[in-house]
């Protein structure tokens, strides 16, 4: 039983933890809450949807690797939307008053909301992962003492570390990335250092919304439906997962989410799953009480 629920909640934890990074990027360089990043995660499960279909007409599906081919589909093309957003909805805000664009994330949001249902429809859309994977990959699992863990489970975690390893590496390995920190330190600094700040700050929509994107692809894979609304708690979990690790700080973001995840699979197998979407709000109580800044996170840490 143990064993079970810490597998589930590693698995939803990762989920989280992808989306999360995208809030805690932006809030590192522009010290702002993008509040329609849950939208853009359901965006990419509708895209995993729609990039399935794609490989079904094309006669594909049945490639080894159609299933990176279904996640990268949905990043880029959610990568795009984050850069759009950006550009549209925040950059001609970004002097003016903090509420602005807290107003237009708002926005964005609804928009986002519409957007899809009037496009996809307002009924749940089915992610028909037999086409990927054999019946046996969906059912079948490894056997670990008293638990199983299925196949999805383990795609599902090892996708999540491999990007998050892939991104912190590009973080602390790269040109970009140093500009990345520059930029989230001192804008006007960075500038004068050379640092294109607006090709950053774009940059960051980017992927954070890519990130965001593969962890609604990993979702639709892992309960195999979708809806148009599924963004609004999903962005308000990874929200607080971020938070409570530490808003700014990337490993913050990461450990959010796996304890996020975790709390909520063991508060769903030992206390009622009837509370369990509580569970996230009570963490979030509990470190801003005993260590506001976070959990990984200190009032300077941005990126």
């Amino acid at each position: 039983m143990f064993l079970q629920q810490l597998i589930n909640g590693l698995t939803v934890g990762a989920i989280y933890a992808l989306i999360a990074l995208g809030y805690t990027m932006v809030y590192g360089i522009l010290e702002f809450i993008n509040f329609a990043h849950g939208e853009v995660y359901m965006l990419g499960a509708y895209l995993g949807i729609i990039a399935l279909g794609l490989l079904t007409q094309w006669g594909v599906t049945g490639w080894t690797l159609a299933p990176l081919l279904v996640i990268v589909f949905a990043m880029v093309w959610a990568a795009a939307w984050g850069g759009t957003i950006e550009t549209v909805a925040y950059r001609p805000l970004r002097a003016a008053p903090r509420l602005s664009p807290l107003i237009s994330a708002l926005g964005v949001s609804i928009f986002l909301q519409n957007f899809v249902m009037l496009t996809q429809g307002a009924r749940d859309q089915v992610f028909r992962r037999e086409l990927l994977f054999s019946s046996d990959f969906n059912a079948c699992g490894l056997s670990l003492a008293s638990c199983t863990v299925s196949y999805t489970q383990l795609l599902i975690i090892g996708t999540a570390l491999a990007l998050m390893t892939g991104l912190t590496l590009f973080i602390n390995r790269t040109k970009l990335g140093r500009a990345m920190r520059a930029t989230a330190q001192d804008q006007r600094m960075a500038r004068l250092c050379g640092v294109n700040v607006d090709g950053i700050i774009r940059l960051t929509f980017v992927i954070g919304s890519a990130l965001g994107a593969a962890a609604g692809v990993l979702v639709a894979l892992y309960y195999g439906v979708v809806n148009f609304h599924i963004g609004y708690v999903a962005g308000l979990k990874a929200f607080i997962a971020a938070v409570a690790g530490g808003i700014g700080s990337i490993p913050g973001a990461m450990l959010g989410g796996l304890l996020l995840g975790l709390a909520e699979s063991f508060g769903a197998g030992y206390l009622s799953s009837q509370y369990k979407d509580v569970y996230a709000f009570v963490i979030l109580i509990v470190v801003l009480l005993v260590r506001p800044q976070g959990i990984l996170g200190n009032k300077r840490d941005k990126v």
